[in-house]
C-alpha cells in the first residue's frame, strides 16, 4: 500500500430545510389557521479516527465530501426530517487545518474519536411560527440556512511510543524486523526504506510499545533534502529516539562519529522540541567487529562526539544486545507519563 501522509479534501455540510406557508384546510373547518411546519437541519461533516484507516491515500481518489440537506417542512406542522451527518475515516494521528488559513482545527489521536469540520445549516421555520393574537394568518416563512463549506489540509504523524533515527542503512528496518512482527524491506543499499513502518514490540505477555521506523535522515533533510522534511515530523509524538549508528558504515569516508554528528544538527535544525527529545545511542551491526574489540572501539565513538546519554551496542541481524534494549525501553516508558499536550475531542454517540 501507497504510504500518503499529506492531502487535501474539500468537507460540505448540508443546508437547512426551509419552512413552509401552510394552511388547515378541511371540511367543517374553514379557517383553521396555520399549520406551516419548520423545515429539517442540515447535516455535519465529521472527521472520525479508524483503526483500520493507515494512510490518506484513499483522499487522492476521494476528495469531496457533502453532508445531506435538511428537508423542507410539511402542512400539518410537519417538521421536515434532518439531514444526515457525514462521517469520514481518516487514520488515528491525523492533525486537521484550515486549508485557507493554515489554522489547527484539530488533533485525532485515538480510535473513535471524532471532530466537527463543517456544522449543518439551522432549519427555518414554517408560519405556524409567526401566528400571534394580532396576526391570525401570517404569510411569513424563514429558509434554512447554508451549511459550511471548507477546504482541509490533513496530516498524518504516525503514532508510536519509540521513534528509530539514523542515516540510511543504519539498521533501522533490520532492528524492526528483529523485535516485532513488522516486515519493511531489507536491503544492502541506502534509501530502502521508502516509508514509516511501525511495529509492536511485546517485551512479555502484558508489556509492550510501538515502535516507528522512519526512511534514513541525510544531511540537509531539515531543508528538504531526501525524505527527511516528509518524514522527521513523525518522531514528533515518540517519547523516546532511539539513534542508530551504524559503526560499519557502507561509505568509508564518513566515520561513525560524523554520521552521529549529521543526525544532531538536522534534529536541531528541525525544532528545539524534537532534539530535547530523550535519546539513547545505540551502536549497530557489532558483529563486524572481534569480540575483544567491540568495547574500546564504541568507547572511541562515544568519546569523539561526546555523548552523555546512554548507550547500548548491538547487531540487529544477529540478535545481539536486542534483549536488554527492548527491556530497557518498555521500563523507561513505563516510568513515562503520558503526554499532556494532547487534545482530545468529544465522541458523537
Amino acid at each position: 500500500m501507497k504510504f500518503v501522509d499529506e492531502a487535501e479534501i474539500r468537507v460540505e455540510a448540508g443546508d437547512g430545510g426551509n419552512g413552509i406557508v401552510s394552511f388547515r384546510r378541511e371540511k367543517y373547518i374553514p379557517l383553521g389557521g396555520p399549520d406551516g411546519g419548520d423545515g429539517g437541519d442540515g447535516g455535519s461533516v465529521y472527521l472520525i479516527a479508524a483503526e483500520n484507516v493507515n494512510t490518506l491515500v484513499d483522499f487522492r481518489y476521494h476528495a469531496v465530501f457533502r453532508a445531506e440537506r435538511g428537508q423542507n417542512g410539511m402542512s400539518r406542522d410537519c417538521t421536515g426530517k434532518k439531514g444526515e451527518d457525514c462521517f469520514v475515516p481518516v487514520p488515528p494521528g491525523t492533525i486537521v487545518y484550515a486549508a485557507e488559513t493554515g489554522e489547527k482545527i484539530g488533533d485525532l489521536t485515538r480510535a473513535g474519536q471524532t471532530l466537527l469540520v463543517a456544522k449543518g445549516g439551522f432549519h427555518g421555520l414554517g408560519n405556524t411560527r409567526f401566528k400571534s393574537s394580532i396576526n391570525r394568518a401570517p404569510q411569513q416563512r424563514s429558509l434554512g440556512s447554508a451549511g459550511e463549506q471548507r477546504m482541509l489540509h490533513l496530516e498524518l504523524m504516525v503514532i508510536a511510543d519509540v521513534g528509530l533515527l539514523g542515516m540510511p542503512n543504519a539498521g533501522k528496518s533490520s532492528l524492526i524486523r528483529a523485535v516485532s512482527s513488522a516486515r519493511p524491506k531489507v536491503a544492502d543499499y541506502p534509501f530502502t526504506t521508502l516509508h514509516p513502518n511501525l511495529g509492536v514490540v511485546s517485551v512479555d505477555k502484558l508489556r509492550n510499545f510501538v515502535i516507528a521506523d522512519i526512511p534514513g535522515v541525510i544531511e540537509g533533510a531539515a531543508e528538504g533534502a531526501g525524505l527527511g522534511l516528509q518524514f522527521l515530523k513523525h518522531l514528533s509524538r515518540t517519547r523516546l529516539l532511539l539513534h542508530l549508528v551504524d559503526i560499519a558504515p557502507y561509505q568509508s569516508e564518513i566515520t561513525p562519529a560524523d554520521a552521529a554528528r549529521k543526525i544532531m544538527r538536522e534534529l536541531e535544525k528541525w525544532s528545539d522540541e524534537l532534539a530535547c527529545k530523550p535519546r539513547w545511542l545505540v551502536l549497530n551491526k557489532i558483529d563486524h567487529l572481534p569480540d575483544d574489540e567491540i568495547d574500546a572501539y564504541c568507547q572511541g565513538i562515544v568519546d569523539e562526539i561526546g555523548w552523555q546519554g546512554p548507550v547500548y551496542k548491538i547487531s540487529a541481524l544477529r540478535n545481539q544486545g536486542l534483549q536488554t534494549l527492548m527491556y530497557a525501553v518498555m521500563d523507561f516508558l513505563e516510568q513515562q507519563k503520558p503526554a499532556d499536550d494532547i487534545e482530545y475531542y468529544e465522541e458523537i454517540e
